[in-house]
């Protein structure tokens, strides 16, 4: 138990509920490969666990020190840019990923830091501006670069051998399935993302982490307990930058292809807020369970309506509602009634029990 609790950073659920659907998401994540098949659920998982961390990182600073940005998607991008770049330029191995990620990381700890300086120090809703600003420019700049990032069109990339498809671990199946290197590379985004995860928390949960938590509750009288505010939101940007990067990193990896409207595009922002919000500012648990509710959402409300559909064909009018055309109008539909009943979050409101 003492274990489990330096595991978690002594931040425990404290609440039953909770527990038991991170307990559910975790071990669903952990044997996805064993328990579904094809290649649609397997990539439903993995995007779950790469958008965990990337969402856990934003709430670093939205929920945790309180700055809207919305350059966390170019972070991402630069991530992935970097693997998908280094792959795409040479014979692909371990190697030349470790040069991309850490090219990009570089690269991103540069913009984080000189965006950080020159815009911290303005009003929130300005350095939300100026952070829209830089991250449409370089959706502009990558989609235009069309020799060095492919364009609009982005760019595929061979990955080492044993993440292959046709690479094959071991000569037979276990446990009814061929640990090929499609599952490899699952089990190396599940991995590195855990880890991620568990050094969020100890972030959070360390001096550090309370005195953003402070910047976030009164800025002005953190300052006046003598934190060098600015110090902190810059190392703050850096920090999630730097995690988002990392999560960009997977996902090329992951899909073996980078492009800027799945890697740089404004729908990628507006799902990171909306997961925040769903899952719950300021609680990292809500990174685990917004982002699993909200993908399988986004990957299988249109089949289930595509069903309803056909069931309610007696009924014209009922099945026009429900036409697969119309799933971003029920999953908006869905968001609005996740805020009017859980207007803390689901983790909050999960917590809330708990504490009455």
């Amino acid at each position: 138990m003492n274990l489990f609790r330096q595991l978690l950073s002594d931040d425990l659920p404290r609440s039953r509920m909770l527990s038991a659907l991170l307990l559910l998401t975790f071990f669903g994540l952990a044997a996805a490969p064993f328990i579904t098949s094809g290649a649609r659920p397997l990539n439903t998982v993995a995007t779950i666990c790469i958008y965990i961390i990337l969402v856990a990182s934003y709430d670093l600073l939205l929920g945790y020190t309180g700055i809207v940005s919305f350059a966390h998607t170019m972070f991402f991008g630069i991530g992935a840019y970097g693997v998908g770049l280094a792959l795409s330029s040479g014979t692909p191995g371990w190697g030349i990923i470790m040069i991309g990620v850490l090219l990009a990381l570089i690269l991103t700890v540069a913009l984080a830091l000189m965006i950080g300086l020159f815009a911290l120090r303005v009003r929130a809703i300005f350095y939300s501006m100026i952070t829209l600003a830089v991250a449409s420019s370089f959706a502009v700049l990558a989609s235009q670069l069309s020799d060095l990032t492919g364009g609009e069109d982005g760019i595929t990339f061979r990955v080492p051998e044993i993440l292959t498809p046709g690479f094959q671990l071991f000569e037979n199946d276990l446990w009814g399935r061929t640990i090929d290197g499609k599952i490899i590379t699952y089990y190396i985004v599940f991995s590195v993302c855990v880890l991620l995860f568990l050094f969020l928390l100890r972030v959070v949960n360390s001096p550090f982490g309370r005195v953003l938590q402070a910047i976030r509750e009164n800025e002005f009288r953190a300052e006046a307990l003598g934190y060098r505010t600015v110090v902190y939101r810059v190392l703050a940007n850096c920090l999630a930058a730097l995690l988002a990067a990392l999560a960009g990193a997977l996902m090329a990896l992951w899909l073996r292809y980078v492009g800027p409207k799945t890697m740089l595009s404004f729908e990628v922002m507006t799902d990171i807020l909306l997961i925040v919000v769903i899952g719950g500012m300021g609680t990292l648990y809500g990174a685990v369970i917004g982002a699993a509710l909200f993908i399988v959402a986004q990957n299988y409300l249109k089949n289930l309506m595509a069903q309803g559909a056909e069931s309610l064909v007696d009924f014209p009018i009922l099945a026009q509602i429900f036409h697969p055309d119309r799933w971003m109008l029920w999953l908006g539909v869905l968001f609005i009634l996740s805020v009017y009943f859980f207007p803390t979050g689901i983790v909050g409101k999960l917590r809330g029990y708990k504490l009455k």
